[in-house]
């Protein structure tokens, strides 16, 4: 029987989930330019030699390194090679240089590039006071990749790296999964529309639209739904259409009060549930499972996430997002953590893995973290104000000033 997870638990359990899935099925050609943080569905090659010539690194003259066997060593001048130019009408021999600009092309018979800093020009002579070796501030050609070689696999996430390589092969075009359709289900009988003047007892409905940029974050494409009040018939209805889409996020709802009906309606479609909550705070009454529209559909992955707004950001950046990246095609990705030192004490309960809402700051090796300001997980004031969350261990009841912690960065 599905119960309460260790969060380490808990997030193997949703790995396993996402690293069984074949992803997206349908695929799209998408410009260039719009191809950011899209999943790339085909493989990119090299289209040629990368360099396709001996690229100079520096600025500066393209000589023979053996000639530098006693410095000041005194070069005639025989050429100029700029970047984009062919260097085929130069050749350097015993004694000779050649002046060359960055990305410029190595001339025939030179072995090396000396910066222009540790050079003087006289005329047509230029004085070099510094040896190189052999190879040095010269790239190989094809020393970065050769004619045909894999750049980037179907699965990668689209970063500007990725870009530049897509570009330097030639590919105006990559062809890209389809972007998986996430619906999301705030439920509550407080919740109001954001545009709507809320009564005395209710609030507006954040989450649906933290949760709406989170997942068009992480590579899907929202879809909200209308807000569920706590009556299971109009619940079940609407669970019925989220379930119709590659991913269902439900907000609120899913702890064990009385008008708590998440998991008791999702149970009415065959719910295969792998875990009721995780030991972290905030987020700990969080669901995982999946279910199926009607018996002959395919099972559709779904998530109850706390109503409280920091618990629902939480728990999607722990558990929902590699979920959501399985299903845009990406490969699953562990979670990334950074050290930085604590700025002020932390003491809190032990038996929970605790993700506070902190402010990051400084740089380099002066990089500290503090809570910031925070009165609970209902706070979405004091979370907007943060932006990240330092990580306390479940054994640890006090981290003092000065220690290393784990910060987690999230968007």
């Amino acid at each position: 029987m599905p119960g309460i997870l260790s969060f380490a638990d808990a997030r193997h359990a949703v790995e396993e989930q996402a690293r069984a899935q074949r992803g997206p099925v349908d695929t799209e050609v998408c410009d260039l330019l719009a191809a950011p943080r899209r999943i790339l569905a085909e493989r990119v090659t090299a289209d040629r030699d990368l360099p396709p010539f001996s690229r100079a690194t520096r600025d500066g003259y393209a000589l023979r390194a053996a000639d530098l066997a006693t410095l000041p060593a005194k070069l005639r001048v025989v050429g100029e090679i700029r970047a984009g130019a062919e260097a085929a009408n130069i050749k350097v021999s015993a004694g000779e240089a050649a002046e060359i600009m960055t990305g410029a092309p190595a001339p025939v018979g030179a072995d090396a590039i000396v910066m222009v800093e540790y050079t003087a020009r006289e005329g047509a002579t230029v004085e070099v006071r510094r040896a190189v070796k052999p190879g040095e501030n010269i790239v190989p050609p094809g020393s970065e990749a050769r004619h045909g070689q894999v750049l980037l696999e179907p699965g990668a996430r689209l970063d500007a790296a990725a870009i530049a390589a897509a570009a330097s092969v030639g590919k105006a075009e990559l062809r890209v999964f389809a972007r998986p359709l996430v619906a999301i289900l705030a439920t509550g009988d407080e919740i109001v529309d954001v545009a709507a003047q809320p009564g005395a007892a209710q609030i507006r409905n954040s989450n649906s639209y933290s949760l709406a940029a989170q997942v068009t974050q992480a590579g899907g494409e929202p879809v909200l739904l209308p807000i569920a009040p706590d009556e299971a018939g109009t619940l079940r209805h609407l669970a019925e259409q989220g379930l119709a889409y590659d991913l269902l996020l439900l907000s609120g709802g899913v702890s064990a009060g009385k008008y708590d009906l998440v998991e008791p309606v999702l149970e009415k479609f065959g719910a295969e549930i792998f875990f009721t909550g995780a030991e972290i705070q905030p987020g700990r009454p969080i669901l995982f499972g999946r279910a199926r529209r009607n018996p002959g559909a395919q099972p559709t992955y779904f998530f109850g996430l706390p109503g409280n707004p920091t618990s629902t950001l939480v728990t999607f950046e722990l558990f929902v997002r590699p979920m959501l990246e399985a299903l845009a095609g990406a490969c699953v990705s562990p979670l990334a953590f950074v050290q930085a030192k604590l700025g002020a004490d932390i003491r809190t309960k032990t038996g929970l893995t605790r993700f506070l809402p902190a402010v990051l700051s400084g740089e380099f090796d002066g990089a500290e973290v503090r809570l910031a300001a925070w009165k609970g997980s209902g706070d979405v004031a004091g979370t907007a104000r943060a932006n990240c969350f330092v990580v306390v261990p479940p054994d640890r009841d006090h981290i003092a000033a000065g220690e290393a912690v784990s910060v987690l960065r999230v968007g």
